[in-house]
């Protein structure tokens, strides 16, 4: 087949290159400038909803251990769930690899 050029891996690539560059150029004349300035693009924003500039940026300190937490049992859940349970040995490794997760929360959360 003749067409059979067309799909050959650079000629994709630079097909593809041709078409990334010009949506590039072409959404960089409709993009915001440097040069000008947005309507309220000093002002601090929160979730929403405007924020007095008095009350300071919020503090996301306490967001932290909990993003860790709930991805770790997510991890967790997902790596046990997928272990096949027709050895033995997958069955230790599924546990160590909890009793590893369960470690690693304690020394997330433990007191100072």
């Amino acid at each position: 087949m003749e067409n059979e050029f067309v799909l050959t891996a650079p000629i994709a690539f630079v097909v593809l290159l041709a078409a990334c560059a010009l949506l590039y150029f072409a959404l960089g004349r409709i993009s915001f400038k440097k040069g000008r300035k947005a309507e309220g693009q000093a002002k601090p924003y929160a979730c929403g909803e405007e924020q007095p500039a008095e009350q300071g940026i919020a503090d996301y300190g306490q967001f932290f251990p909990f993003a860790f937490f709930f991805t770790i049992l997510h991890v967790v859940a997902l790596t046990v769930s997928t272990f096949a349970i027709a050895t033995v040995g997958n069955v230790v490794i599924a546990a160590f690899y909890v009793v590893s997760a369960l470690v690693g929360l304690t020394v997330l959360y433990r007191s100072e």
